[in-house]
């Protein structure tokens, strides 16, 4: 049947008019319908004030409003954007750069939909054992929901899927499906035998009404005023594993008389449990499950010969090769059934290979997972769903990818927007740039200097746009140079054996810039921030090596500093002033010309903060089923300072209209103010000169937070520093890459040596030395495939990072 034509009235883009999130400026923009969108810019342009704050806010806000009023009130809401309107927006969802870490009750499998596949398998295609101990293989006959043994006869209830689900019927009893137990550590409970328990021994009575225990052991005999140490063997087992019994104790009162209380003694480890203090507990493989997650009768079912535990313990290559040989195994009159529980269970591990995670086996913990790792397990995720018509905002979703599978996240994006589905993208991978099909480029700076529309077009059209910033990168006519330093002495580290890394053997050069490359999962973690950096810290502190390492020379190395992308601080009372430590500069310079304390001019103080919004400059209406709403503070409108402090002017400026410059701007009025000028400066040469002082630390990028820690060191000396950084590319332009690699010459001109954990070509490239772990990821990883200059390791046929690093070499001009 031939399908009517769709028709013209369907809209062909969202139209948004009039924009002021953030720092967008009034902005009114058109964003394709049905197509991949990338949005692209350098870091604090507006690209994320544009995908995830107004086009999925606004977004996720519509599709809520179908629900009801209390499903609203249990949901967490962003706040609507500010915008005159924003037209043919379809429901949003969002996967973000940091997704959340998964609880202890999180597998591979159950995060990617493919265990639930697996149980389902297992219930209708395994060997199930019926109750007299006989295997009862599939049939048709298996399919009932109940069945019969056809050697004792016996008939019983068919496991169904939820019998194979540790979350619910098939969990162990004894861990409850989380694998481990928790137990009482006793020599955590009295540290210093030395100490009578009197003086505090047993450390769980010490605490509020637990000291009542105390008391009752000794009612109960046990000397208080001896030595835990030299207490008798009855009295040590009465302290530790005394009974509950009901105890008269005598305890004195407010007014020192004497107050007698009837108290239910709890002993030592009973007193431990009930304080949930983690210092007194240790982790242990669940003695019942061994691990597995699943009661004893889950294990007894087999499906090609494996119970659900071991197939569960494959890695999920392993998984697709074990799952096509199935058919043969299985009976011919389920063959239907066979072939589509196959193709469902292929289907929902594919993507995951194209995405390059067949290492990770399917019971790896979810909380043991990398951001990346996460971040692509919820795409696959998101594309078996089929929907239609969604709008999809992914937020750099590049992130932890090596270029061997940024072709497997180009074929799922596609997919997801070939189902009929907008993808909006916040991108600097000039790969996925290249293949969507519209891009909207924000600028021309970073804060202030940005939130206007650069550029928009396809990629073809970027590259000619003289207004473009990132269409020379895409054409390959702009490269990120450095001068390359030849690698002299080095620095060693030989680890025996953990987790795939086997005798591996690495130099990093001393005074160099080490660049760690290979697929996820091949090591590099491991060797780095897993090795080098505990083994340094242990030989500079005078301690034994971690036991997997073997060896360790560190040179003329003094000291490790370790800077990733994490967010920097935990609420908006951290700003860019308060981390730099200018902010005491500036309030003291207040403080000395208008005579009053340095502490009126704080909004951590009561002497200078808001009273109305404690230093916030904003305050959160709580409107019960919508969201929350932020606004301005009415009393110092959003200024945090009381009025007494506002009405100090020093240089024409309150202290809030300070905070309100931008690191440039600061350093131009401050310029002959050394002790503000000289925290404020290092900001400025790791590019982060268009930072407002007051910003919310919270905010930053993960590449803006690396690059402020950076700033935080660059005021003291360098030398033989050894400075680890973990993706340092995360969130960066090809233009802030170009600024990163001129940090990276000043710590080595000051006598730093850097090793970078990365997958950015343009880092890469930019590296003294490069070390190539693989070939692959987990068990088929762990080594060192090629290493040396970059052209030396484009050049290696081992090498797998050498073919894509020796394509962008070429490209350059």
């Amino acid at each position: 049947m031939k399908l009517p034509p769709l028709p013209d009235t369907l809209p062909r883009a969202i139209e948004a008019r009039g924009v002021r999130h953030n720092t967008l400026r009034d902005l009114d923009v058109d964003v394709p319908l049905w197509r991949t969108v990338v949005i692209a810019g350098v870091s604090g342009s507006g690209k994320t004030s544009l995908a995830m704050g107004t086009l999925y806010a606004e977004g996720l806000h519509r599709f809520l409003e179908g629900l009801s009023t209390y499903s609203r009130r249990r949901l967490t809401q962003a706040q609507r954007p500010d915008a005159d309107r924003i037209d043919h927006l379809p429901p949003a969802l969002a996967l973000r750069q940091r997704p959340p870490v998964p609880g202890p009750r999180s597998t591979v499998g159950t995060m990617s939909e493919v265990l639930n596949v697996l149980r389902l398998t297992m219930s209708r295609l395994g060997t199930h054992r019926c109750p007299n101990g006989h295997d009862v293989p599939p049939s048709i006959a298996t399919q009932a929901m109940e069945i019969g043994c056809p050697i004792c006869h016996v008939r019983f209830e068919a496991p169904g899927a939820e019998s194979f689900a540790f979350n619910s019927y098939g969990a162990c009893p004894r861990c409850t499906g989380i694998g481990t137990v928790f137990e009482v550590d006793p020599e955590t409970l009295v540290p210093d035998p030395a100490k009578t328990i009197e003086e505090g021994a047993v450390l769980p009575w010490n605490v509020g009404g637990r000291r009542l225990s105390m008391y009752a052991a000794g009612e109960l005999g046990v000397r208080l005023d001896v030595p835990y140490g030299k207490l008798s063997k009855k009295e040590k087992e009465l302290v530790m594993a005394g009974e509950p019994v009901k105890q008269q104790v005598v305890v004195s009162g407010k007014n020192g008389r004497p107050v007698q209380l009837n108290v239910t003694y709890d002993n030592a480890v009973t007193a431990a449990t009930k304080s949930e203090n983690s210092k007194y507990l240790t982790s242990h493989t669940c003695p019942v499950c061994h691990g597995t997650r699943l009661r004893p009768e889950a294990v007894t079912s087999r499906l090609g010969g494996r119970n659900l535990a071991e197939i569960s313990a494959l890695d999920l290559e392993s998984l697709q090769r074990w799952s096509q040989e199935l058919p043969p195994l299985m009976p011919a009159e389920l063959s239907r059934l066979t072939t589509g529980l196959v193709k469902e269970l292929d289907g929902a591990i594919r993507p995951l290979l194209d995405l390059g995670l067949g290492y990770l086996g399917l019971d790896r913990a979810g909380a043991t997972l990398s951001t990346g790792e996460r971040q692509r397990i919820e795409l696959t995720s998101t594309v078996r769903s089929n929907t239609t018509g969604m709008l999809y905002v992914l937020d750099e979703p590049s992130v932890g990818l090596h270029p061997s599978n940024v072709e497997g996240l180009r074929k799922t994006i596609g997919a997801l927007a070939g189902n009929g589905n907008s993808v909006v993208i916040v991108e600097h991978d000039l790969d996925v740039i290249r293949t969507a099909d519209w891009i909207i480029e924000m600028g021309p700076g970073a804060g202030r200097s940005g939130g206007t529309i650069m550029a928009t077009g396809t990629p073809a059209t970027l590259m000619k746009d003289r207004k473009s910033i990132i269409g020379p990168f895409l054409a390959g006519q702009v490269a990120i140079e450095r001068a390359p330093r030849e690698t002299g002495a080095t620095a060693t580290i030989t680890v025996k054996q953990l987790y795939n890394l086997r005798d591996v053997h690495a130099a990093f050069g001393i005074n160099r810039l080490t660049g760690v490359a290979g697929p996820s999962g091949a090591g590099k973690t491991a060797l780095v921030l897993d090795s080098l950096i505990p083994a340094a810290r242990a030989q500079l502190a005078g301690d034994p090596l971690p036991a997997h390492v073997k060896a360790l020379d560190l040179g003329p190395l003094r000291s490790v500093v370790e800077i990733d992308a994490t967010p920097i601080g935990l609420n908006a009372r951290s700003t860019p002033a308060t981390y730099s430590g200018a902010f005491d500069a500036i309030r003291a310079h207040f403080a000395a010309a208008s005579g009053l304390g340095a502490g009126h001019f704080s909004f951590n103080t009561r002497d200078g903060q808001c009273p109305t919004c404690k230093g916030l400059g904003s305050i959160d209406l709580d409107v019960q089923y919508l969201p929350d709403i932020n606004v301005e503070c009415p009393q110092c409108h959003g200024a945090r300072f009381n009025d007494d402090s506002l009405s100090v002017r020093v240089d024409s400026r309150t202290i809030a209209d300070v905070l309100d410059l931008t690191v440039s701007e600061a350093l131009s009025l401050y310029a002959e103010v050394p002790a503000i000028a000289r925290p404020l400066r290092p900001m400025a040469d790791v590019g982060l000169d268009y930072l407002r002082l007051g910003e919310p630390t919270p905010s930053l990028s993960g590449g803006e937070s690396q690059r402020l820690r950076i700033a935080a060191r660059l005021r003291s000396s360098q030398r033989n520093v050894l400075y680890v950084l973990d993706e340092p590319s995360t969130g960066l332009h090809p233009v802030d890459i170009r600024t990163l690699a001129g940090v990276f010459d000043r710590l080595l001109d000051d006598g730093a040596t850097i090793v970078v954990i990365d997958h950015d070509l343009d880092v890469l490239a930019a590296a003294d030395h490069v070390i190539d772990m693989g070939p692959t990821g987990g068990p088929g990883g762990g080594r060192i495939v090629a290493q040396g200059t970059p052209a030396e390791v484009a050049a290696d046929p081992h090498s797998v990072t050498g073919p894509y690093l020796a394509e962008h070499l070429a490209r350059r001009p």
